[in-house]
């Protein structure tokens, strides 16, 4: 088996939800002006996703947004089922 290889001193892994053998490893590589994204399952790297870092950025507004979206239409589920019971 292949032993994992160390994050750089920028970085961090986040678990799969599904199992605990998959992760994503976030890397920032400032001699390269790059964030990794590597999709590891074991110890293996299955994959890489280089994005330069002037795009992060927009990565970070994409995430952000769709928190927002999420949180609005769980606020919104909320809202209804408190009128329903309100209601009954």
């Amino acid at each position: 088996m292949t032993p994992l290889t160390p994050l750089p001193s920028s970085g961090e892994v986040f678990l799969d939800q599904r199992d605990g053998d998959r992760a994503l490893r976030v890397s920032w590589h400032p001699e390269a002006d790059l964030v990794v994204l590597s999709l590891w399952l074991g110890g293996t790297c299955s994959g890489t996703f280089r994005l330069p870092v002037e795009h992060v950025p927009d990565l970070i507004k994409t995430l952000r947004d769709m928190l927002v979206t999420s949180y609005d239409v769980h606020r919104l589920r909320l809202e209804r089922a408190d009128g329903i019971s309100a209601a009954g």
